[in-house]
């Protein structure tokens, strides 16, 4: 029986309770998020520059999120303007040495996930980048 079977028995839910919170640190924003948050407490526009690709809903509904599920800790300034700053709390920190080791992953098979993607696309015409 795997850990994760035996976790569902002892709840005795079938995963339920564990499949929100995994989807949301699974996701490729949050990991991002927590990742650079590890450099340091930061403030909204420096996380928006240092995550290439995030819009600032995105970054906006990511941060909320990770703040609502404790992974993140929102202090506000009283200073004109406003000065808002994130950082990661011990929770969301104890997320970096799952998040590198699944990281470490998939940089070490990626070659091999390329090769595939690409003799799948091969035998079934796909287009490049399609995954379904």
């Amino acid at each position: 029986m795997s850990q994760y079977e035996h976790t569902c028995m002892i709840r005795g839910d079938a995963g339920a309770t564990i499949r929100p919170i995994l989807d949301r640190i699974c996701n490729k924003w949050t990991l991002l998020v927590v990742s650079t948050l590890d450099q340091g407490t930061l403030r909204f526009g420096d996380l928006r520059h240092q995550i290439p690709g995030i819009s600032q809903r995105m970054l906006t509904l990511t941060l909320r999120n990770l703040e609502r599920d404790g992974l993140v800790s929102r202090t506000v300034y009283a200073e004109v303007p406003p000065r808002v700053e994130y950082a990661l709390t011990p929770v969301g920190r104890s997320l970096i040495p799952p998040a590198l080791a699944l990281a470490g992953w998939a940089i070490e098979h990626l070659p091999h996930i390329e090769a595939s993607r690409a003799a799948h696309r091969q035998d079934t015409g796909a287009a490049p980048g399609r995954t379904g």
